[in-house]
């Protein structure tokens, strides 16, 4: 980790983020995009990510036009991670949100976004998210693997990802392998 940023991962600068209140860094959300929708390995998440998606592109992508969000990171099918946004800068993932009865989730936590959808996830996804998920709690003692939650959970009426397709026991064993 060097400057709020993981070593060794593609930097992509989003505009779509801001200074966080206060340094507290606490919370760990998890979520799923595939643009348009079920449609992988494209540069459309990328373009969302930094305000170049072209609304006239695809139906769908019209539905959300105008739109400014971000993540920390993004893991893509094949396992590759991207950096939109260090991780002292608060990034526009969580939206409308509430975790433990305090709202404005992106205020304290960092959001990764894994390419996907109801399907299930690939083990390379897993494994580099589990790498992700042992160095950010090695580098901030704030985070925990207990306070790692999905969007769902945090935005229950209104979201529901990272989904049915994701495995968090598997996630785990895959944690479990990384300790030892």
């Amino acid at each position: 980790m060097e400057e709020h940023r993981l070593i060794g991962v593609r930097q992509v600068a989003s505009p779509n983020c801001n200074a966080r209140p206060t340094d507290e860094l606490s919370l760990i959300v998890l979520h799923a995009i595939s643009l348009p929708p079920g449609i992988f390995h494209g540069d459309a998440i990328e373009r969302l990510f930094t305000n170049r998606l072209d609304a006239r592109e695809h139906p769908f992508f019209a539905t959300i036009d105008g739109l400014r969000v971000s993540a920390h990171l993004l893991i893509r099918r094949g396992g590759e991670c991207i950096q939109f946004v260090p991780f002292d800068r608060r990034a526009w993932h969580a939206g409308r949100s509430c975790w433990q009865g305090r709202r404005e989730v992106n205020d304290f936590s960092v959001g990764i976004e894994l390419e996907g959808d109801h399907r299930p996830f690939t083990a390379a996804q897993y494994h580099r998210l589990s790498d992700v998920l042992q160095t950010m709690v090695h580098s901030y003692p704030e985070l925990s693997l207990s306070r790692l939650v999905g969007h769902e959970q945090i935005a229950p009426l209104r979201k529901n990802d990272p989904g049915p397709g994701f495995d968090w026991q598997y996630l785990h064993r895959c944690l479990e392998g990384r300790r030892h």
